[in-house]
């Protein structure tokens, strides 16, 4: 029975690590105040789509509303060049919809996920689980080895960062509608390949700060409880 117990804790740690990844990913793309004026104006983002920087910034809110499915379309008037004109063409619309599939399957992930978590719990209640024992221990191991594939992940995609961002692409899109081109599509120019490594970058330092923190917590729980028993 004990081993079901920590076979339950191991998965209910996966979901909450999915959890927290997920809820990093939220974090960057939209709970950081300034984030994407602070990268366009790295980038010079503004002078590639020839726009003033409110422009940009206005359509980078109706762009990210779409994503989350606050917005219903992607047909987002603007002035580029000083020209009034429509900033989506057909072509970034027809991505974004499966850019916004992976937005909206991801919420939906993370739900359940909170939800399967919150059924384990009861899992291990019902069957009489220390819970005060069995979950600080599942999760202390399921981070650590979590942590480890993550490392190795990193270590890999470091060494070619183009090259495993198109492996991404060709993993999530069953089309070739992401390949965009610099000269008529305005989003490659908004969202340029170092945007994405500086984004990347962030989510994983809040994601590990958080599954750090909940590895450290759980640790000292398991010792606490060693040391109880003693």
């Amino acid at each position: 029975m004990k081993a079901v117990h920590y076979i339950l804790g191991i998965l209910f740690t996966f979901c909450v690590i999915v959890a927290l990844l997920l809820t990093s990913v939220e974090a960057v793309t939209y709970w950081t105040p300034g984030y994407y004026e602070k990268e366009y104006a790295k980038y010079n983002v503004t002078a590639a789509v020839r726009m003033e920087m409110d422009d940009l910034l206005q359509v980078t809110d109706e762009m990210m509303s779409y994503l989350k499915g606050d917005r219903e379309d992607l047909h987002v008037p603007t002035v580029v060049d000083g020209q009034p004109r429509e900033f989506f063409n057909e072509r970034e619309i027809a991505h974004m919809e499966d850019v916004r599939a992976l937005f909206i399957g991801g919420f939906r992930l993370r739900a359940a996920c909170v939800a399967a978590a919150v059924l384990i719990i009861g899992l291990l209640l019902a069957l009489k689980a220390r819970l005060r024992k069995v979950l600080p221990l599942s999760v202390c191991i399921g981070t650590g080895v979590f942590f480890a594939v993550i490392c190795v992940l990193a270590a890999v995609i470091s060494t070619d960062f183009t090259k495993y961002f198109i492996i991404f692409h060709h993993i999530f899109f069953r089309n070739n509608l992401w390949i965009l081109n610099p000269a008529t599509d305005l989003l490659i120019n908004i969202v340029p390949e170092p945007f994405f490594m500086d984004t990347a970058a962030r989510i994983a330092l809040i994601f590990g700060a958080a599954t750090g923190i909940l590895f450290l917590v759980c640790l000292f729980l398991v010792l606490a409880e060693r040391k109880r028993r003693q």
